[in-house]
C-alpha cells in the first residue's frame, strides 16, 4: 500500500519551532476559507435589514471564536489574505491567549466578516454553530481523528476534519454553501493550492 499522506503542518513544524511559533491546522483552515470567500463572496457579506441590502466586504477579517471562563470571545484576525501561515498561526496563538487571559481590546473584537468556532478542541464531531451577527456565515471545526475513506479504491484510516457550515439564508441558498465548503475541502485536501492565497 501507498504510505499514509503527512499532515502539511507536520512537514512545517521545524520551520516553525525554528521561529518560536505554534503552527497547529488553523492558519491551513483559514487561508482554505479565504479561497472559498474569493470564490463565493456572499459568504463574506452583511445584511443590513434596515437598508434592505446586501454588503459585499472586500477584506478578509476572520473572527476565531474562543471558549474562556468568561463565556465565548470571538477576537478577529485582520487581512487574513495578506498574512503567511506562520504570520496567521502568531496571530491566532496570541488572540486566544489574551482572550482567555481577558486583555483583549474592545477592538480587537469587532470588523470581523466571517467566523470560525473550534469544536473539536473539546472532542466535539458536528454541531450546528450560531452565526454571529451581523455576518452571512460560520464555519464549525470538528475533532480531526483516524477515519475510513477510500482512495484509490480501498478503505484505508486517515486523519480527517469535519466542517459544519451555518448560513443566513436570506443572503446565501444551499447550493452555493455547498459550493464554498467544497472549495474548502479542496484547499485543505491540496495545501499547494494555499499558496497562492
Amino acid at each position: 500500500g501507498r504510505p499514509p499522506r503527512r499532515r502539511p503542518a507536520s512537514r512545517l513544524k521545524p520551520a516553525a519551532e525554528e521561529r518560536g511559533v505554534k503552527l497547529t491546522y488553523m492558519p491551513f483552515v483559514m487561508k482554505a476559507i479565504v479561497a472559498g470567500l474569493k470564490a463565493y463572496p456572499y459568504l463574506n457579506s452583511e445584511l443590513r435589514e434596515a437598508d434592505e441590502e446586501i454588503v459585499l466586504k472586500k477584506e478578509y477579517h476572520l473572527g476565531i471564536a474562543v471558549a474562556t471562563d468568561a463565556g465565548l470571545m470571538v477576537p478577529v484576525v485582520e487581512d487574513v489574505d495578506e498574512k503567511g501561515l506562520f504570520e496567521l498561526a502568531e496571530a491566532v496563538t496570541d488572540r486566544a491567549a489574551r482572550a482567555r487571559e481577558r486583555t483583549l481590546k474592545p477592538a480587537e473584537m469587532k470588523g470581523s466578516t466571517f467566523s470560525i468556532t473550534n469544536f473539536g478542541a473539546i472532542g466535539g464531531e458536528y454541531a450546528t454553530p450560531i452565526i454571529n451577527y451581523p455576518e452571512t456565515a460560520i464555519l464549525g471545526l470538528g475533532a480531526i481523528e483516524e477515519r475510513p475513506v477510500v482512495r484509490d479504491g480501498e478503505v484505508v484510516a486517515a486523519p480527517t476534519l469535519p466542517l459544519s457550515l451555518s448560513i443566513d439564508h436570506r443572503v446565501v441558498d444551499g447550493a452555493v454553501a455547498a459550493e464554498f465548503a467544497n472549495t474548502v475541502m479542496e484547499h485543505l485536501e491540496n495545501p499547494l493550492l494555499l499558496l497562492n492565497e
